[in-house]
């Protein structure tokens, strides 16, 4: 009994852990990174899609050639603002610049344009790089937070799989992923929202933030489970069908459809034209802020 207890929390712990690194990664925030060569020059590059606190976002760029130099240029997501560029610096083996602070959950899209004599090459290459910017979470409410939905997803999985396998009560389990999922979910979720983007639910009816959503609809699977499990034949099958829904909507990409501003721009909906590669280095810096939420 022990050993197979152990390896359902074993296989619970791969398919959580499993299913928490594809949605992150997956997810508009996750970093975009390749490598990309400007003649003879190879450039690894990493572009950041997230950004906290009250500062610029730094970009940076690695580039020991010194013959290489680059362009930063930027421009407010979901606008027709035009673009607005200005020159990477040079510290020792990178080319390093920023774009200007945004309010929380304003974006804005970016590339890089480097250049190597008379070769010049854009990145990304095909569409502009999108960064969303939020207020600083304090580091301890951030983990608390996330500890608690992993430790939710965690045993929704081992709930699901040991009526599966025919393990019996499954009552108790319900009740502590239906805990885990409100103190995680719907007690710390809004607080790292407020901190976040000034809102504390930016899901329905208010808005279209999934992450909020799918707490939602993880914990209305695992509340009618609490309540049908006395009143049907096999309860198990309802606690299963619940940990299928769970994962279901856990393998959602983070921060799809999240918090973001509407600057007032009438291009939203549309691609960003192509970016011409000959653009003056002393281009103009700032960025304008925005002012509601859509």
């Amino acid at each position: 009994m022990l050993r197979k207890s152990l390896i359902l929390w074993t296989v619970s712990f791969l398919v959580t852990a499993g299913s928490a690194w594809y949605q992150r990664v997956t997810g508009p925030t996750y970093p975009l990174s390749g490598t990309a060569r400007v003649g003879e020059a190879e450039i690894p590059w990493r572009l950041e899609r997230s950004h906290g606190g009250e500062s610029d976002a730094p970009v940076s760029i690695t580039a020991v050639d010194t013959s290489v130099s680059g362009l930063l240029g930027w421009r407010r997501h979901g606008t027709d603002d035009g673009w607005r560029f200005a020159g990477l610096e040079r510290e020792g083996g990178a080319l390093r610049g920023s774009l200007p602070l945004q309010p929380p959950a304003g974006k804005l899209e970016y590339r890089v344009i480097l250049r190597r004599g008379a070769d010049t090459l854009a990145i990304p290459a095909d569409e502009p790089a999108v960064i969303r910017f939020k207020g600083e979470v304090p580091p301890a409410v951030l983990a608390v937070h996330i500890l608690l939905m992993f430790a939710g997803m965690l045993v929704s999985t081992r709930t699901g799989l040991s009526a599966f396998s025919g393990g019996g009560e499954t009552g108790g389990l319900t009740l502590v992923t239906i805990g885990l999922f409100v103190s995680g979910g719907l007690v710390l979720g809004p607080v790292v929202q407020k901190y976040a983007f000034g809102a504390y639910w930016t899901g329905w009816p208010f808005g279209t933030d999934l992450t909020d959503n799918k707490t939602v609809a993880a914990l209305a699977a695992w509340v009618a489970v609490a309540i049908v499990r006395k009143r049907v034949r096999r309860p198990a099958y309802w606690a299963l069908a619940s940990a299928v829904i769970t994962l279901a909507v856990f393998m959602i990409p983070h921060s799809l459809f999240g918090s973001e501003i509407d600057y007032g721009g009438t291009a939203n909906g549309h691609s960003a034209p192509s970016v011409s590669l000959l653009v003056p280095a002393d281009a103009d810096e700032g960025a304008p802020d925005g002012s509601r939420h859509r």
